[in-house]
């Protein structure tokens, strides 16, 4: 086994909404070109956004969606991937997971199976019971949404995950709804309604609808056990191994800038 760094980033202050979104991108691109070393996991409770996808904007009722995002204080914004509308606000925590790769193609099904594990072990610890794979009426439905199973007859999504690839790297991000659910039920409600998709709100949720209590902070603190514990003794194919290295964000933002290329 070889030895390397992962650099664990909590960012402290948003860049704005639409600045927070591109830097996963920026990050993506300083890996690829070997600006700064690989892996990196940056962390960052978002500003209240809904992030439409593509086929969003080409539907009649995409402008009133947008008017709905923004009476409910939700910034809309257009995501480059695909999917549908999903929201997320400061009781939630996205998690960009960005790393160097030689063929990032290889092993991209095997990713999503991966992190869909990891952060089911992460919400089980938080006494949730969770599970992957998509719910009857979801928002933004994936075939890896991580749900949380309230009882026999109710289970919510908690977290959706994405993927990009560039030559050389991969970057995967997950958003994960921890607290105050009702809030991004409420936009949902209201923006599904406008674009005409069908969604059943009550599979939108938070953490702490199944384990009251639940904190970003536990969230976090969690996840970093998770990756010492099990990510850093051989990663995700078990062919390497990793020092854990925090990093403040403002040393991060002095290496890999906003406007980096």
């Amino acid at each position: 086994m070889t030895s390397k760094t992962l650099t664990w980033v909590e960012q402290d202050e948003s860049l704005g909404v639409a600045e927070d979104l591109a830097y996963s991108t920026t990050l993506l691109r300083a890996v690829q070109h070997g600006r700064i070393a690989g892996p990196i996991i940056r962390l960052y409770r978002p500003q209240p956004t809904v992030s439409f996808g593509q086929q969003d904007v080409r539907l009649d009722g995409y402008e009133a969606a947008r008017q709905q995002s923004s009476a409910h204080g939700f910034t809309p914004t257009v995501r480059k991937v695909g999917g549908r509308a999903a929201a997320y606000h400061r009781g939630a925590l996205v998690i960009d997971h960005i790393q160097p790769e030689d063929d990032a193609m290889v092993g991209f099904k095997s990713r999503f199976e991966y992190f869909g594990a990891l952060f089911t072990n992460v919400l089980a610890r938080l006494g949730v019971q969770a599970a992957v794979g998509e719910i009857p009426g979801e928002y933004c439905a994936g075939e890896y949404s991580v749900h949380g199973v309230l009882d026999a007859d109710r289970r919510i999504k908690l977290a959706g995950t994405a993927q990009r690839v560039v030559k050389g790297a991969w970057l995967f991000s997950t958003s994960l709804v921890v607290e105050h659910g009702y809030s991004i039920r409420r936009v949902l409600t209201d923006v599904y309604e406008v674009l005409g998709i069908d969604f059943d709100p009550q599979t939108a949720g938070a953490v702490e609808d199944g384990a009251p209590g639940v904190t970003v902070e536990d969230v976090l603190d969690e996840l970093q056990w998770e990756y010492e514990h099990e990510f850093l003794s051989g990663g995700l194919d078990g062919a390497d191994t990793f020092n854990f290295a925090p990093m403040l964000w403002d040393d991060l933002l002095d290496r890999v800038p906003t406007d980096s290329d």
